[in-house]
This record gives C-alpha cells, sequence and structure tokens, in this order.
C-alpha cells in the first residue's frame, strides 16, 4: 500500500467504527421502542380487560360507589395509556433521528470506499502503463540489437 492511501484508509476505518457504533445505537433505540410498544400494548389489554369487568357488574348490578371505584380506575388507566401513546411517539423519533444518522455514517463510509476505489483503480492503471512501458523498451532494445540482413 503506498503511503498515500494511508490517511485514506485511517478515514475509512473512523467512518466504519463511526457507522458501526450508530448501528449498535439504533439496535438499541429500535429494541426500547419494542419494548414501550409492547408495554402500551399490555397497559391498552388490561384497560380492555377493567372495562369489560366493569361492564359485566353493570349488567349484573353494582353499587355507585364500586362503579365510582371502576370509573376511577379506568380514568386514571386512561391517563397512563396517553402517556404510554406520548413515550411511543417519543422513541419512534428517537429511531428516526439514530437511523438517519446511521444513514448519514453510511453514506459517508461509502463515499470513502469509493474514493479508495478509484484510487486502486487509478493505482492499477499506472502499473499495468509502467509494465507495458517496460515491455515494449524490452522489445525495442531486441529489436535494435538484432542484426539486419546486409550485417550477416
Amino acid at each position: 500500500m503506498s503511503q498515500s492511501n494511508k490517511p485514506l484508509d485511517t478515514l475509512i476505518d473512523l467512518a466504519r467504527d463511526s457507522r458501526d457504533q450508530a448501528g449498535q445505537a439504533l439496535a438499541g433505540e429500535q429494541r426500547n421502542a419494542q419494548q414501550v410498544a409492547e408495554q402500551l400494548a399490555a397497559l391498552s389489554g388490561y384497560r380492555q380487560e377493567y372495562a369489560d369487568k366493569l361492564n359485566a357488574a353493570m349488567r349484573d348490578g353494582i353499587d355507585p360507589a364500586t362503579m365510582r371505584n371502576y370509573q376511577q380506575f379506568l380514568s386514571s388507566l386512561d391517563e397512563a395509556l396517553e402517556r404510554a401513546r406520548r413515550a411511543v411517539a417519543a422513541q419512534e423519533q428517537r429511531v428516526d433521528r439514530t437511523r438517519q444518522h446511521w444513514q448519514q455514517e453510511q453514506r459517508k463510509l461509502s463515499s470513502y470506499d469509493t474514493l479508495a476505489e478509484r484510487r486502486a483503480k487509478e493505482q492499477q492503471r499506472k502499473e499495468q502503463r509502467r509494465e507495458q512501458n517496460i515491455s515494449d523498451d524490452l522489445v525495442n532494445s531486441r529489436l535494435a540489437r538484432r542484426p539486419t540482413r546486409g550485417e550477416r
């Protein structure tokens, strides 16, 4: 590897590390989003279950104090559900920001990789031209040393 590629190789390594770290952060945010969504679903299921119990109790007959307790508890579950929905939305925004950061790091790495490929191809073309020149010089020197018909 030529000395001129070392800084580019360093940039590629740094960009790859940065992209990998961004990928790990994205995976963590996605896991958190999954957990928050599962909590919301569980809370929603619990609220539905409790509402079904209230409906059954109302069909069977329920005293006003118990009904008020059910309604207060359902109201507190509704507030908890709203907080959970906000938490899901906030987590989705964090996932989106983290995904955008990862994509930015991936684009940067791709740019450096493209530059490295171009340099490698240019280096290969130079090497092929050098080898062709050496080959041409060898052929020309052999031809120059070969005796002509009149010299024999």
